[in-house]
Parts: C-alpha cells; structure tokens; sequence
C-alpha cells in the first residue's frame, strides 16, 4: 500500500471506531491524530485549546498531520477541523480520503454534546454543531474520494462499504474507486 487510507468527518462521524475497524480488516496498522498530538503534548487537546487557544492547536495538527503523512502507510483518521488548514488539504490531493458523513441529529446524539469536545462547548452546542456542519461539509467532500453515510448504521456496515469501494482489479485501497455514496 502507498500511504495512508485517511478517513475524515465531523465530530461524532466514527472516524476512530471506523478506522481502528477498517485497519483490522484491511491488516494495515491505524493511527489517529488526535491521540498523536495528545501523546505528542502530553495533556487533552481540549486542554491545548483551553491553555493556547485554537490557533495553536491547528499549527500543531497541521504539524502532526505532514509528519504522519509520510510515516504511516495504514488508516490515519483525522481530527474532525484538520480539512480547515490549506496545507493539510494539499498534502490529502492525491491519496484515499474516506469521508464519513453524518446528520446533525445523528452528530449530536453520538457526540452527547461532550465537553471533550472544545469546539462544542458554549452557550448553544447544537447549533455550534449545526454552523460546524455547514461550514466544513463542503471542504469534507472536496478532500475525499469516498463519501460514505454513518447515520443509523454500524461500524461494521460501514466499514464494508468502504471495502467494497476499493478497486476490484488491484485490491489496493489506495486506489479506490471515486464515488459519492
């Protein structure tokens, strides 16, 4: 395999659940740039945004997200706001991008609003999530070359629509097929 297989959403979307899943079943090794920049800084990325802001949480992302870019050839799930850097989205051009989408109802109930969460705390979490939404789906879809729904299925489901995307002839999952599900 040559790279990655990244797999990109919004908060709530399954990325970790899904890529540890796809990664077992595809036998490459998985990788998740939240926990990587967590074990990297040694405190919670809510922390980070708490203590530094975002601003500085994005530069260590971006960072994180190059380096593991060309280390890593398993699945490598993204953090939910890592399609905002323009760097980030430049270095996804060309390699296998699985977007997990997923409704805002859905969003919500798996994220259960979680404080974890740094960009969903405030005054209106469910309309933060609704504004999140709406911003980023479209930079979600211009980065992928896999668009697959999660909402009210399981893992396991999704998963074997993200395999059966890859291309039949080579089997190789850096060669998926582009499609919009």
């Amino acid at each position: 395999m040559q790279g990655p297989v990244v797999v990109v959403g919004p908060p709530g979307s399954g990325k970790s659940t899904v890529g540890r899943l796809l990664a077992e079943r595809l036998g490459v090794g998985f990788r998740d740039a939240d926990a990587d920049i967590e074990a990297a800084e040694g405190r919670a990325i809510s922390d980070i945004f708490a203590d530094d802001g975002e601003p500085v949480f994005r530069e260590i992302e971006e960072r994180t997200i190059a380096r593991t870019l060309t280390e890593h050839d398993g699945v490598y799930a993204l953090g939910g706001g890592a399609v905002l850097a323009e760097g980030t989205r430049r270095r996804l051009a060309g390699r296998t991008v699985v977007f997990l989408s997923v409704g805002m109802a859905e969003g919500v109930r798996r994220t259960g609003l979680s404080s974890a969460r740094p960009l969903l705390t405030g005054v209106n979490p469910r309309a933060t999530y609704k504004t999140l939404l709406d911003e980023r789906l479209p930079v979600y879809r211009e980065v992928a070359t896999c668009e697959v729904d999660t909402d009210d299925r399981t893992p396991d489901d999704i998963v074997a629509e993200v395999i059966e995307r890859l291309d039949p002839d080579s089997g190789d999952p850096t060669n998926m097929v582009r499609s919009r599900g």
